[in-house]
């Protein structure tokens, strides 16, 4: 049985829309996009970076894996997160509307349904670690579904006041497992969901 980690930026006010790019994210009428980046520094990049080498397979929503691995296929080399995205297994939650045939990057699976039928299956029938990379959507859905078993999150000190919120209506019992502070005022925290 495998397990499942989610890992997220957040804002204090659990924001976690388009924390990269200014134009990641703007469904809503977003205009904050890039949030994170003024906070990364070598702690933060060398945490994702270990995380990333410890190898396992990686679960997302379409919309972050075209997003996702459109962008760091396309970043000029080297950078430390390209090849261990194109490489590593790589599973795409979808409900089916999306009618193309092929995922576009190697080493990917879709799973076409909805989340808590399709990732419980995946869960119960792999083995080793699964990490859940941005996918708002999605990670709600497997945290109402009870299926994710831990959080990271690199909590940003900022308060944007709109965008899409880690959590919306889910009670969440965790418990700490290691903090990491970094240069910019970020806390990294991992938790194990209980």
């Amino acid at each position: 049985m495998a397990t499942i980690t989610v890992f997220e930026s957040i804002t204090l006010d659990g924001v976690i829309q388009a924390p990269g790019r200014a134009d990641e994210d703007t469904r809503g009428g977003f205009t904050h996009g890039g949030w994170a980046l003024p906070f990364q520094d070598e702690v933060a990049m060398r945490f994702a970076g270990e995380g990333l080498s410890a190898g396992g397979a990686l679960l997302f929503g379409h919309r972050t894996y075209d997003d996702l691995l459109g962008f760091w296929t396309t970043t000029p080399d080297p950078n430390p997160f390209t090849g261990v995205l194109v490489q590593s297994p790589k599973y795409v939650v979808s409900r089916g509307r999306d009618s193309s045939p092929e995922l576009a990057y190697p080493n990917s699976t879709r799973l076409t349904g909805e989340a808590g039928d399709t990732v419980a299956a995946l869960k119960r029938d792999v083995d080793g670690a699964i990490t859940v990379l941005g996918s708002a959507e999605l990670t709600r859905a497997l945290f109402a579904a009870g299926l994710v078993d831990e959080l990271v999150l690199l909590v940003h000190p900022l308060v944007l006041g709109s965008g899409t919120t880690l959590f919306e209506h889910a009670r969440v019992e965790l418990e700490l497992r290691r903090c990491v502070p970094t240069t910019t005022g970020v806390v990294i925290a991992e938790y194990s969901v209980r």
